[in-house]
């Protein structure tokens, strides 16, 4: 393969700056401007036209495709001009994705086979092969109109085995973390980059001030988290928006296997395929080495234990080195990357004394924060403007239920610091219509209750029934005033299965059901397998002889439950939407005198029974 760019991008550097050489001789030159803290739209910046866009490939220290040369990864770079007439060094936004060159197509047979029984094995899948797009030398547009004309020169990298970059994808693997860790030294002047893929002639980062900020959604949220578990000098804060933080927590829960939401049957060996547009040669190696292997022998699609593999793509066991300043952006009903990833992160940042804050939303999968916090951060850590960020009382954003996301309300803390857990106990009647209540069964062995499993029912079916032996449900009296909940619920269920698997799902709800709005009916959810009881690591077929105790977190909330409405705690065995698919009549045993809820109320026990009397 040849390339024939490099002249052309000479050429149009020279035109540019001959355009506006002389104008600028005896003129000011252009300069980064902030105001109350922010960096500021310069109009010298401003003119698209006269950017300066490039591409070239960075060596990395990994070689992943098998050819015995180190993996280079394809990099762009849009400029303001003046980097090139006036000798102007400007900090960098960086943002790298496995994405920019196209994706496989969704494509009958590609998702795991759900219809299935637990613990059996599905028929193998179709892999479908990506067709690469895109044209050198933009490998994207994003970001670079927002920050570009505020003083910034934005990079774009495509991660290992995806569009021009070499090596194989491999979907949380070191390699992924490495990648964007050579483009940043290469920033610093501490790798090489060059013009072609395979040619020895050198470019230089000869415009950058070395500081690098990164950011994106989703996947391209979730690598800036794993190039700061490296400790890369020169990356000094990320703006990480809904990433996936860990393979496992994606596909798995508490041991069972669980699917991200609207992805019913992915797995991360679908994931690979859907990302794998690299070099076709390469294709063949890669499918082999990574998916067909590494992949085939670590998921892991029976037990949905945790393993060496899973703990390997899990960015909060490669914590240490990391020590980039972190504004953390998540959706509290994100139910295909859940809240759990980005708060996990958050947590372990707080807990080392980084600089740390985090924005969370009501709405789905996406959402920055708004530009304005974003552009503090930045202008904070990347031109090192004193604005005060890191000192501010007030740690968390949190968008409340009817409000525009661009108006978050400030809290001291996530989960707000006067929440506390008000511990429910359950009363009799779950198929019907059990009770929620502070008052404790004082040693009461009361009627255990049973759940038929039926994956025919939805969980919104079963919330809106009045009875079922599909479910079981209990509720707390009607609020006579708002209640608010922030932080993490958590249940223990003590339970009998009659087979030696079974699914458990457990909602927490908003009664009566209203549908509409993403913040109505569904206050949050959660997933285990009762194998895994005592070891996320060692699961262990259930002896229907036995009971069980499980304890395990929802995913985090913060949520105001209006007056009028009851809170009810639902558990059912498969989720239509989430879980496998095993044929109807497994029945879960509930003893619901060792069953409880832990619920984080701001102001306590006193604030939930005010509320409920």
């Amino acid at each position: 393969m040849t390339f024939s760019f490099k002249s052309n991008a000479l050429l149009s550097i020279a035109l540019i700056l001959f355009t506006i050489g002389n104008a600028q001789d005896n003129s000011e030159k252009a300069k980064p401007t902030f105001k109350d803290g922010e960096a500021q739209i310069v109009e010298a910046f401003s003119n698209s036209s006269l950017w300066i866009r490039h591409d070239l490939w960075v060596e990395t220290e990994f070689d992943t495709d098998g050819d015995g040369k180190l993996d280079r990864m394809h990099v762009d770079v849009t400029r303001p001009e003046q980097t090139e007439s006036q000798g102007l060094k400007l900090p960098i936004v960086y943002e790298t994705s496995p994405y920019y060159a196209g994706v496989a197509a969704d494509v009958d047979g590609v998702f795991w086979n759900v219809e299935v029984e637990l613990g059996e094995a599905a028929q193998e899948r179709v892999h479908p092969e990506v067709v690469r797009r895109g044209k050198r030398p933009v490998i994207s547009n994003s970001q670079i109109r927002t920050w570009v004309p505020r003083g910034y020169i934005v990079v774009h990298s495509s991660s290992p085995g995806t569009g021009l970059s070499q090596g194989a994808p491999t979907v949380g693997g070191d390699n992924e973390s490495l990648a964007p860790k050579a483009v940043i030294d290469w920033l610093n002047g501490r790798a090489k980059g060059y013009e072609t893929p395979d040619g020895n002639e050198e470019v230089k980062a000869f415009w950058s001030t070395g500081k690098v900020g990164m950011t994106g959604t989703s996947y391209n949220g979730t690598l800036p988290i794993a190039a700061a578990t490296t400790g890369v000098e020169g990356l000094e804060a990320i703006i990480p928006i809904a990433p996936n933080t860990s393979y496992y927590h994606y596909y798995r829960s508490n041991g069972l296997v669980r699917s991200p939401g609207g992805y019913l049957g992915e797995d991360i060996d679908v994931l690979y395929d859907y990302i794998h547009s690299g070099d076709e040669a390469k294709r063949p190696f890669n499918n082999k080495t990574v998916r067909d292997t590494e992949m085939a022998n670590g998921m892991d699609r029976l037990t949905g234990d945790y393993n060496t593999f899973w703990s390997g793509r899990d960015y909060l066991n490669d914590m240490e080195p990391f020590k980039a300043a972190l504004l953390m952006s998540h959706g509290f009903n994100d139910w295909n990357v859940m809240p759990e990833h980005s708060y996990r992160i958050y947590k372990a940042a707080k807990e080392k004394g980084l600089p740390a804050q985090i924005y969370y939303h009501q709405n789905g999968h996406g959402g920055p924060p708004p530009i304005a916090m974003m552009n503090r951060w930045f202008t904070r850590y990347l031109h090192g403007i004193e604005n005060g960020v890191e000192t501010e009382e007030n740690k968390a954003y949190i968008v409340r239920e009817d409000d525009n996301n661009k108006n978050p309300t400030a809290y001291k803390d996530y989960p707000n610091p006067d929440a506390s857990d008000v511990v429910l106990h359950l009363t009799a009647g779950g198929n019907n219509i059990g009770g929620l209540t502070t008052t404790p069964n004082k040693g009461k062995r009361l009627k255990a209750e049973t759940v038929v499993d039926d994956v025919n029912f939805s969980g919104k079916d079963l919330a809106e029934a009045k009875s079922s032996n599909n479910r079981l449900l209990y509720i707390t009296p009607t609020l006579t005033e708002d209640l608010h909940i922030s932080g993490l619920a958590n249940v223990t269920i003590e339970l009998k299965s009659n087979k030696p698997a079974a699914n458990l799902s457990v909602w927490l709800v908003a009664l009566p059901w209203e549908g509409g709005k993403i913040t109505n009916d569904i206050i949050t959810r959660g997933w285990a397998d009762p194998q895994n009881y005592k070891s996320l690591t060692e699961s262990e077929p259930l002896d229907p002889k036995q009971t069980y105790t499980l304890n395990f977190d929802l995913q985090p909330d913060d949520q105001v439950i209006k007056k009028g409405q009851q809170i009810g705690l639902m558990i059912f065995s498969s989720d239509k939407e989430f879980t496998l698919h095993p044929d109807p009549g497994t029945e879960l045993t509930i003893y619901i005198h060792n069953t409880t809820l832990k619920l984080p109320v701001v102001g306590g026990k006193d604030a939930f029974e005010k509320a409920t009397n």
